[in-house]
């Protein structure tokens, strides 16, 4: 089912960003275009292996955005997108990301305390995304029902659930190139 998606992963290009070797591939990058297949394998996977019962599907901007939109119309679960921009809503939460290659923050609005969400994303690597808004949403009081990430690359995961207690669920473990 995943063939076609680690053998994109095998032949996309590497660029270096700064000191790290970052694959640029359509799951993560959109380049050179996302195949509608592809994005519907990525999908029906992730429905099978996640904890669908929850109020919103949640992903950090840019890259998770193609693949929780798809699964929000598919399971009918509220889509709720972590943001880079600031808006200064009323209960706006700050996540600070810090990646092998960038530093930013994030913002999360509409998420109240005992929401139950899914947070989906595209790659999990540094951990660096993923570690900051679970922890925020933890402080929050918003239930994490799971996470789950297409790409499992370096020992991100690993550092996630040390720190977090949270088990991260990746669809294909891919090797650095």
């Amino acid at each position: 089912m995943l063939a076609k998606l680690k053998k994109l992963w095998e032949t996309s290009p590497v660029v270096m960003k700064g000191h790290y070797r970052y694959v640029v591939h359509p799951i993560t990058d959109g380049i050179p275009c996302i195949e509608p297949e592809v994005l519907e394998d990525v999908v029906k996977r992730i429905m099978e292996v996640t904890d669908l019962n929850v109020d919103y599907i949640v992903t950090p901007e840019a890259m998770g955005i193609p693949m929780a939109t798809l699964l929000s119309y598919k399971t009918e679960i509220p889509l709720n997108i972590i943001r880079k921009k600031e808006y200064k809503l009323k209960g706006e939460l700050k996540v600070y990301q810090k990646t092998g290659y960038a530093e930013c923050k994030m913002y999360v609005n509409g998420l109240k305390k005992g929401d139950r969400v899914l947070i989906v994303d595209d790659i999990v690597s540094t951990g660096g995304t993923l570690l900051g808004i679970i922890k925020v949403l933890k402080k929050a009081g918003i239930k994490i029902a799971d996470v789950i990430t297409v790409f499992e690359r370096g020992e991100g995961k690993e550092r996630i659930e040390k720190e977090t207690g949270f088990k991260i669920k990746t669809l294909l473990r891919v090797k650095d190139r």
